[in-house]
């Protein structure tokens, strides 16, 4: 039955023939050797089938097509199973699609257009691009079982697949390929000095040509024979740079049309992201007017091309940003306070000296001795006011501490910051920790030990922002770190260190001070007390005779902190002379406060706010104004 079917599809085929044959063809579920077969006796062509190949095919078709489009729907049959025709002289071989390329296939000569649907060669030639990098995008193009090589010596090519694909590929390589072809152009220089010219067009070409893409590169050379500039390039670059020189080559207004500003107090870069910002931001009636703004960093400068009205805006705006900028000279001073010395010179004098709330990182210190303390301990910063008198008080408490052994200087650091920046002064020391210890192997080695060396000390960083000339605004972080334990009471035999860090803020008038404090050391002090001689007696002194105590001290690190706003840099030299004339000034100051204290035998306060002396009796809670400063 079967059989009999494709006999009767074959003649009623055959009869409908005619000059390029029409074929009426409608089937379904057919074997596809059988559809081989069909087309073998339909186009007359003698097919080698060496592989069965399963599977059927259906086909509905409204009108006739021609015979020879039946070899076309035969191969995309073929194609679905993996196999394809390939031919030799006049026999079609089926064959495995994989295997295509090894058959024999025919070549095609470059500039010819493929035919056909039988799989060909051929070669095509990539101009204006790399050959690799046209092959990685086109490569999806092909059929499954196509073969695609690249040559590099020759930027070509090589493909086997069916012509239609071919031709697909070739008319996508068409439009992807860029014209990257370089061209020179020489272009004569009448006004302008060259070398001048040269680097205002090579910085100019950085604004205006992205480097990165090889189809936007530039080159730009000076021929000082010829006195002439050599563009190499694509042809639209070569037009934009030519247009560029003819309007920087004007000898009556090319001091108005570029223009170089050189920056005195600015850094170039921070200017120019400025200046880039603003002008993308405007917009243009005509295109042509937007200026070109680009940086020379060896010489600090901003170059400038435009109309000369956009050009004085631009100038406008470099004036304003490249002014001189704040300074700020801050003077620090770093003090120990102990503070059970301390409170025992409070009770000594009747002043509350210092207290301290570590927990919070605030301080308070009582340099009117005995009156209000400087800032409520509800606050973090101790502000003093700005009268010369609460300064020299400040001053005059911090120097009685001292010369009573309640505190001593650590350190006395200043620095010079620039607005907005950040400065740090550090003091301390660097100790060596060890990392670990490594057992020798040969006799009599020993052990070698490796150490690392850290830094344990006060780092103190400021950011200074000016407000105006006589108000500054003080970021301030404080970190101390310090030695517990050098490794000789503890198994570990290595140092055993603390931090302790404190970030604050405060706004401060020129010349104020700031005291931070919450830095704080805790540690036992042993001490041992005996009776003179007896207490010198073997056994019997040291049990009835000495006795032996152990108190807590604690350590207070305190940091103060005095800005002046500088405005001028030629001021610093005049701030230098009246620091030194106000240190001589505290001298006096506390010459005469510990002389009185001394002479009156007294409890002597100094008033915060008019600076005047109140004196009272030790045995009267009476205050008495003595009207001196």
């Amino acid at each position: 039955m079967k059989f009999i079917r494709f006999m009767f599809l074959t003649l009623s085929l055959v009869l409908v023939l005619s000059a390029r044959e029409q074929v009426n063809v409608n089937f379904s579920n057919l074997e596809v050797d059988d559809f081989i077969k069909l087309v073998s006796k339909i186009t007359k062509k003698n097919i080698l089938i060496s592989n069965k190949i399963p599977g059927t095919v259906d086909f509905v078709s409204s009108t006739a097509v021609y015979d020879d489009e039946l070899m076309g729907i035969l191969i995309s049959v073929l194609e679905s199973k993996g196999f394809t025709l390939v031919q030799s002289g006049s026999l079609y071989e089926i064959v495995r699609s994989a295997d295509a390329a090894q058959s024999n296939l025919k070549v095609v000569k470059q500039g010819e257009n493929p035919d056909g649907s039988l799989m060909v060669t051929q070669a095509i030639t990539v101009t204006g691009e790399n050959v690799d990098i046209v092959a990685a995008k086109i490569r999806y193009l092909i059929s499954k079982t196509a073969k695609l090589m690249t040559m590099k010596e020759s930027n070509m090519i090589l493909i086997t697949d069916y012509p239609k694909n071919i031709e697909t590929i070739k008319k996508v390589m068409k439009d992807i390929e860029t014209n990257n072809q370089a061209t020179v152009k020489i272009v004569p220089i009448k006004f302008a000095e060259g070398k001048k010219l040269l680097a205002k067009l090579i910085d100019i070409s950085k604004s205006l040509f992205n480097e990165q893409v090889a189809s936007e590169v530039v080159k730009i050379i000076l021929d000082e024979n010829t006195n002439s500039i050599l563009i190499v390039a694509n042809q639209e670059n070569v037009k934009k740079v030519e247009a560029l020189i003819k309007k920087l080559d004007v000898e009556s207004n090319i001091a108005n049309t570029v223009q170089i500003f050189n920056l005195r107090n600015s850094d170039v870069k921070d200017v120019l992201k400025s200046l880039t910002e603003i002008v993308s931001k405007q917009t243009y009636a005509d295109p042509l007017l937007k200026p070109n703004v680009s940086a020379s960093e060896e010489i600090n400068a901003i170059i400038a091309v435009g109309e000369p009205e956009i050009i004085k805006g631009i100038k406008y705006i470099i004036d304003e940003l490249d002014t001189e900028k704040f300074q700020v000279y801050v003077q620090a001073r770093v003090i120990e306070i102990n503070k059970n010395n301390t409170e025992a010179l409070g009770t000594k004098w009747g002043f509350d000296g210092a207290l301290v709330s570590s927990s919070g990182g605030l301080y308070s210190l009582a340099t009117n001795f005995g009156g209000a303390s400087i800032s409520p301990a509800a606050s973090k910063l101790i502000t003093l006011p700005s009268n010369l008198e609460s300064g020299f008080a400040l001053g005059a408490a911090i120097q009685f501490l001292q010369t009573n052994g309640a505190s001593k200087a650590l350190s006395n650091p200043s620095i010079l910051c620039v607005n907005n920046k950040e400065s740090s002064i550090y003091v301390g020391k660097t100790i060596s920790v060890s990392t670990g210890t490594i057992s020798n192997s040969v006799a009599g080695a020993g052990l070698t030990s490796s150490y690392k060396r850290e830094e344990i000390g006060l780092t103190l960083k400021i950011k200074p922002r000016v407000s105006s000339t006589d108000k500054v605004t003080l970021d301030v972080e404080t970190k101390l770190e310090n030695i517990l334990d050098d490794g000789s009471n503890n198994a570990t035999k290595q140092p055993v260190t603390s931090k302790q860090e404190v970030k604050t803020q405060a706004i401060l008038r020129h010349g104020e001070s700031i005291i931070i404090g919450g830095l704080v050391k805790s540690y036992d002090v042993t001490a041992v007390s005996k009776v003179p001689i007896l207490g010198d007696i073997p056994l019997l002194g040291d049990y009835l005779f000495s006795s032996e105590s152990t108190t807590n001290q604690k350590d207070n690190l305190v940091v103060i902190l005095t800005p002046y706003v500088i405005e001028k840099s030629e001021k610093l030299s005049q701030l230098q002379k009246d620091l030194g004339v106000l240190a001589n000034l505290q001298r006096d100051y506390n010459e005469k406060i510990f002389k009185k204290i001394e002479e009156k035998g007294k409890i002597t306060a100094l008033d915060m706010e008019t600076g005047e002396v109140v004196e009272r009796d030790k045995n009267s809670s009476a205050d008495t104004i003595s009207g001196e400063k």
